[in-house]
């Protein structure tokens, strides 16, 4: 048994009608009524998003449906410089919005520990309205004086889905407002369009922050993918056929690797204000120039992240930071971008099967980002050493954290600690979990869409996984992809059934398996369509060679 999550009756096919009342998020309809009647009264409202996906979806959605509730709305946007501002609302930035005539300033992904901030936004009279997901305080008393804390999971919210993203909170937040707009808690025919064309930005900020795929969320996934090539939304329609050009419909895999680093590479690398443009514009000229900048600063942010993985690679190693004895990966550079060090942990915990975190040595500060492993709680950790840290804030498995340089080498000694505490030797060995053994004839395509169906298939709802047992490589493998990086190759049984296996990333094992060697093979299979002809391949997740071939 691999664990996978019981779907429920009727879950199958996920629906709408599946979604929760927005009214059971805690503060959620006090903040939409003082939205509603802020936009009516002609009060200039800010939104305050994160720079990273979630955020700029986010952000995206509220401005399209106070525009929809009054297109002459005063809207003002604000988002925080990655490297000159850091994550959260900041006091000078409340400041500033309020010198522009804000009134209502309403977050974003962002918030739930601002506390400070907060006080000022009361100071200068401002109407602060938070709505964020991010781990919340243990204590009620401890939420920010603010307006409305919108947030699924505070200390006291019975919200039945706490695993919503910023966006899908926002989300949540239009959805009431079009309802409050309406007459007898509905919404027009009008905001009901608006809202379906919203769902590709619930689903994008959903995948892009790696929340679970169960629930609500994967309602929000499953209506999201449909609508991505068709949405109003005209710059994300325009994203998803510039990085999908494949007649097909968009997938998972496709926000998560093509549209999202795309948008979060102008945050990591320059400033996110143009993402928000490209998802609230409908002038076709911008929107091109920005997918053509988006493209430009991903190939920069690639380049940026190998360099920062092979000397973190080399330095762990040199280190010792991957024996046994030392079950946390924590690593400074003052030449490493602080806007991409996130990525990178994300390649070392694949590479050491530990948590990481990796950080800008700078003058007055260290600052950076950490990923966790399944089972360990990486915000906790940072918690458990928090005497050692300036600041710190995220989720379970990924945050972000500033440390002063001359206590680095004691919050190191106090994480590894903490995680030798918590993990065993054995709990750094990645497992891989098997949902059932298969023969190739099982893997036509009725079969294959049928599985396909428990999608969208991510974080919570993992990919199946078959076991392929003794299998033989028939003839020689191929490489595929720029530079040969990838692995493409057949494999046959003793009835003479055939499948086509591509290994991502495996095309430096390609020596391995010559032609005549049988294989243990585990993968997930898929329904791939050329030229409007459907067939099934086999995208590799691991392999036991069984066999080499004859010498």
């Amino acid at each position: 048994m691999s664990g996978r999550p019981q779907l429920c009756p009727g879950e199958l096919e996920p629906r709408l009608t599946g979604l929760h009342d927005p009214s059971g998020i805690p503060d959620l309809d006090k903040a939409a009524q003082t939205l509603l009647d802020a936009a009516r009264a002609g009060q200039t409202i800010a939104i305050y998003g994160d720079y990273d996906v979630d955020g700029t979806t986010g952000s995206a959605i509220l401005h399209h449906v106070l525009k929809a509730l009054d297109p002459n709305a005063r809207l003002l946007h604000y988002v925080p410089h990655r490297l000159t501002e850091g994550y959260g609302v900041h006091a000078h930035a409340i400041e500033a919005l309020a010198a522009q005539g804000a009134r209502v300033v309403v977050t974003v992904d962002c918030g739930i520990t601002a506390v400070g901030p907060a006080r000022r936004a009361r100071e200068l009279g401002l109407t602060l309205i938070i709505t964020d997901h991010h781990n919340p305080p243990a204590n009620i008393e401890d939420l920010p004086d603010a307006h409305a804390v919108v947030h699924p999971a505070r200390p006291d919210s019975a919200y039945p889905y706490p695993d919503l993203c910023g966006a899908g909170v926002a989300f949540k937040l239009a959805w009431r407002l079009a309802t409050l707009a309406g007459e007898g808690g509905r919404a027009t025919a009008s905001l009901r369009s608006l809202l379906l064309d919203l769902l590709p930005l619930a689903a994008l900020g959903t995948v892009a922050d790696v929340s679970p795929l169960t629930g609500e969320n994967r309602v929000l996934v499953h209506h999201g993918l449909a609508m991505a090539r068709r949405t109003r939304v005209r710059g994300l329609a325009v994203l998803a056929q510039r990085c999908v050009r494949e007649a097909r419909a968009v997938h998972v895999g496709d926000l998560g690797f093509r549209l999202g680093p795309r948008i979060n590479a102008l945050g990591r690398v320059d400033h996110a204000g143009e993402a928000f443009e490209l998802l609230t514009t409908s002038d076709e000229s911008r929107i091109d120039t920005i997918c053509q900048t988006m493209d430009r600063l991903n190939a920069q942010r690639q380049a940026i992240e190998k360099r920062i993985v092979d000397r973190a690679c080399a330095e762990a190693s040199r280190l010792g930071m991957d024996r046994d004895d030392h079950r946390a990966i924590v690593l400074a550079h003052e030449d490493w971008h602080p806007g991409v060090v996130g990525i990178a942990c994300s390649r070392l915990v694949e590479r050491f099967g530990r948590p990481t975190i990796l950080l800008q040595r700078g003058e007055d500060l260290c600052k950076g980002s950490g990923r966790g492993i399944p089972g360990f709680n990486l915000h906790g950790a940072v918690e458990a050493c928090r005497h050692e840290v300036v600041s710190f804030g995220g989720h379970n498995a990924a945050i972000g954290l500033a440390v002063a340089p001359e206590r680095l080498d004691a919050f190191t000694g106090s994480l590894v600690d903490h995680a030798n505490s918590m993990l065993s030797v054995e709990d750094l060995t990645p497992e891989l979990a098997i949902d059932a053994h298969a023969t190739l004839a099982e893997l036509d395509e009725p079969n294959v869409a049928s599985l396909e169906r428990l999608g969208p298939f991510g974080r919570g709802n993992p990919t199946p996984r078959l076991l392929l047992r003794s299998v033989r490589v028939p003839q020689p493998p191929t490489l595929v992809g720029a530079g040969g990086g990838h692995l493409s190759l057949f494999v046959a049984d003793s009835s003479g059934a055939t499948l086509r296996l591509v290994g991502w990333g495996w095309g430096r094992h390609a020596e391995k398996v010559r032609s005549g060697t049988t294989l243990d093979v585990v993968v997930t299979p898929r329904v791939e369509v050329y030229r409007g002809v459907p067939s099934v391949r086999g995208e590799i997740a691991d392999v036991r060679i069984i066999k080499k071939e004859p010498v």
